[in-house]
């Protein structure tokens, strides 16, 4: 981490950059918060560690139009974002000071408590310098330890792999983490009858409080006004009133991300009631591959996306007819 900080400081004081979008610690030692840092001293807060998940190519957006260059640091789970956003115009590379930040895979929180740990006072093994094998976790019952693989987040289970996509310097080492098959869970739900399928998907959507962190946090979410927010059909309430909202906000929200979702997780890692919102993001991205060859989002800036793109071999309705 140290080294992250030192040279942020050293873009900061040569005016290469004019800030630094990081993570800043918070309270707790397991929630690190995306942060802007002006100064080499409020640097003093910045932290990277296996806690930040937060995809910051989202905040580049935001950044884009400020005075000068920002230095911003990605994973490389991240960089297939900032590739997105720059194939859709939402960001300036010219704006941007990449620093591609070494991942052994992110944690989560929740599989730590699941574990039966309580009381948390301090971890240690999730540093960068780490071997990301065993945690260390003090709490006030006394020392608990669990495996790095167990209590990761679901995506770095099914990572795309530790490649930078986009970056100006690379800072850190990478591990493998895969050790899933990405469309697994998919394929368990598509195995369900259409009443399991119908009576799953209404029980994880029940929960939901319509916070919008997943809308908020999601790059591929970039447009300026929401129709959620619009106020001519009620759209923008915040408790669900019936059945349909709660069906419809996320299947909108999925159909209008379709062949631009990176699958980077965000969306499920945010959301407060646990939902797998990545779910509906991943079965598209399963069926755009089988219709009309693989895709993946953000893997460069020049491709055409399937659906925004038209060939003599793109699949007929009639196919998809037989399909369904």
């Amino acid at each position: 981490m140290q080294e992250l900080i030192n040279r942020a400081k050293e873009l900061l004081a040569d005016n290469t950059v004019a800030r630094v979008l990081g993570w800043r610690a918070g309270d707790l030692p397991y929630d690190p918060e995306p942060a802007y840092f002006e100064t080499e001293d409020a640097l003093k807060d910045f932290v990277y560690n296996g806690f930040c998940g937060a995809n910051l190519s989202k905040y580049m957006i935001e950044a884009s139009k400020l005075e000068g260059k920002t230095l911003v640091f990605l994973k490389p789970c991240d960089t297939y974002s900032f590739n997105q956003l720059l194939k859709e115009h939402r960001v300036d590379r010219e704006k941007a000071y990449i620093i591609g930040v070494g991942c052994k895979g992110k944690l989560d929180i929740e599989k730590i408590r699941k574990q039966g740990v309580k009381g948390i006072r301090g971890i240690s093994g999730a540093e960068m310098t780490d071997d990301a094998d065993v945690l260390t976790i003090d709490t006030i019952y006394g020392e608990k330890t669990c495996a790095y693989q167990d209590v990761m987040l679901g995506r770095c289970h099914v990572c795309k792999g530790k490649e930078h996509k986009v970056y100006d310097e690379l800072i850190g080492e990478s591990r493998e983490t895969t050790d899933a098959e990405r469309f697994a869970e998919v394929e368990a739900i598509e195995a369900m009858s259409p009443q399991e399928r119908f009576a799953y998907f209404k029980k994880e959507l029940s929960k939901c409080i319509r916070c919008n962190a997943c809308r908020n946090v999601c790059p591929a979410c970039s447009c300026r006004k929401c129709v959620f927010d619009s106020n001519k059909f009620d759209s923008s309430q915040k408790a669900n009133a019936d059945s349909f909202e709660e069906k419809m906000f996320h299947i909108i929200r999925a159909f209008h991300v379709a062949g631009r979702c990176t699958d980077c997780g965000e969306c499920s890692r945010v959301c407060p009631q646990g939902i797998p919102l990545h779910l509906f993001n991943r079965k598209f991205i399963k069926e755009i591959d089988q219709l009309y060859g693989e895709y993946q989002a953000g893997e460069d800036t020049e491709s055409k996306a399937p659906l925004t793109d038209y060939t003599f071999e793109d699949a007929e309705p009639s196919i998809i007819g037989e399909r369904g």
